[in-house]
């Protein structure tokens, strides 16, 4: 069922142009197996794993080839057939540099793994798996969060009998400009969609589902209202359209709109008694529990102006970044930036052999005249004190002070304006009139916070 009211939003936030046409209508196509890949070994919050191989050993498609002890972490997984070529610092998105395994895949290799929703219908029975089953295995398929941070899944449906899960909210927002992979899935793997938040809801013990889309999707709120009305078990699953505008798919501004409750400066949703499930996660958990197949492949659009064939793309993880690109035609002497993820939160990155990990939703190719406000012709100008940063900031702290203190050497000045409260969403760097790029002022501060608490390498 669709809820009916108006569309709800939460407190502050922008609209930036959404250049969504590149790719909207682009149907999620499979993409060739490239010659080499290079797996991560820490693609997610919590312990990085260790190599469970060594150089030169063969390894089968889905075979797991990392893994860490600790209870948050999550293992890796080879997507081919192959050797390991070697183990070794590769560029990571957000590290700089990071240990990964690069497999050379099997000329003979053709067991290419395809999308599989058809395996998915509106009979889908999740009580087929007890609780502990399902948990399993989610942390063993290596499911994480795949439209934020990467918190391991198997992690966040864990149930705890001092705060239990009143509401499940899956987000299908998907607010960053130009990304369309989670649009598609919704259109394309509806009922795969359903039977991983009907898999969710058992793991967790909680069965209160809304699922917030914005309302620039028209499309998709019809197809996942229609799943769920043909979906037996759905009869506590509700979709809530909400208002575009960004970041509506912040998990706690998703909460603030449909469950209009706050998550504590510090806290996770868990804490009052929500789970934020991001769709490609829900479609990643059906495929592992029901099929018994890991997370080794996920959807990624690529767009922009400037690439020859945008498009939506089933991709295998470790693929390089390079790699997608020429697949879609090369990018031409126009283009002034490449960004891992949307071009408000993502990762400019100069090395085009950076591997896509499990939260890589999107290569983003910007020009000169994409780049907002033409930050290439405006210079930084002191600021003027006008407080758009705070009108619009949603996680209602001050930028401009814990960017200048982050300016000045002043951490523990920027930890006392709750800069860990930050989410690096970019609407301040966005707003501001005199060009200041508060975000990354702020990146930086937490940077060097964690080095000097030992929480990072130097």
């Amino acid at each position: 069922m669709i809820k009916t009211k108006d569309k709800v939003t939460f407190p502050a936030g922008v609209h930036p142009q959404e250049n969504k046409h590149f790719t909207e209508d682009c149907p999620i196509e499979q993409f060739p197996t490239p010659k080499t890949l290079s797996i991560l070994l820490g693609q997610h919050i919590g312990a990085p794993c260790k190599p469970l191989v060594a150089k030169r050993d063969k390894v089968v498609a889905g075979q797991v080839i990392g893994d860490a002890d600790a209870f948050v972490s999550a293992p890796v997984h080879a997507p081919v057939d192959g050797t390991v070529k070697d183990i070794a610092l590769a560029s990571h998105p957000v590290l700089g540099r990071a240990m990964a395994i690069t497999i050379e895949t099997d000329a003979e290799f053709a067991n290419h793994k395809q999308p599989c929703p058809e395996k998915f219908d509106k009979d889908f029975n999740a009580t087929k798996w007890s609780e502990g089953d399902i948990r399993d295995a989610i942390r063993q398929g290596g499911i994480i969060g795949m439209g934020g941070a990467g918190f391991p899944t198997r992690v966040k449906l864990e149930p705890n009998p001092q705060t239990p899960k009143e509401i499940m909210i899956i987000n299908g927002c998907e607010c960053e400009p130009f990304i369309t992979c989670d649009y598609r899935l919704m259109l394309e793997w509806s009922y795969q969609i359903v039977a991983g938040i009907k898999l969710a809801c058992r793991a967790a013990e909680c069965y209160d589902v809304k699922i917030g889309i914005e309302d620039n999707k028209p499309e998709a709120i019809k197809a996942m209202a229609a799943a769920i009305e043909a979906c037996s078990g759905t009869e506590k699953m509700e979709v809530v359209p909400v208002r575009t505008k960004y970041p509506q798919g912040g998990e706690k501004q998703l909460i603030k709109a449909i469950w209009k409750k706050d998550v504590p400066v510090g806290g996770i949703p868990p804490m009052i008694g929500v789970v934020v499930l991001n769709v490609a996660t829900c479609a990643a958990i059906a495929e592992a529990v029901a099929c018994a197949n890991p997370l080794t492949h996920r959807a990624v659009t690529v767009s922009g102006s400037s690439i020859a064939k945008p498009g939506n793309f089933y991709v295998p993880i470790g693929t390089a970044v390079g790699d997608l690109v020429e697949h879609c035609g090369g990018m031409n002497d126009k283009t002034a930036k490449v960004i891992m993820g949307g071009p408000m939160m993502g990762f400019a990155i100069a090395d085009m052999s950076t591997p896509l990990t499990k939260t890589s939703g999107a290569i983003t190719l910007l020009t000169k005249e994409e780049i907002t406000r033409a930050k290439y012709d405006r210079r930084q100008t002191p600021c003027i004190r006008c407080g758009r940063c705070l009108d619009v900031c949603p996680a209602h702290i001050n930028p401009t002070k814990i960017a200048h203190a982050v300016k000045h050497d002043l951490l523990d000045v920027a930890e006392q304006y709750h800069m860990a409260a930050c989410f690096e969403c970019g609407c301040c760097s966005y707003i501001c009139p005199a060009n200041i790029e508060l975000t990354g002022y702020i990146k930086t501060g937490k940077i060097l916070v964690a080095r000097a608490k030992k929480r990072m390498p130097q």
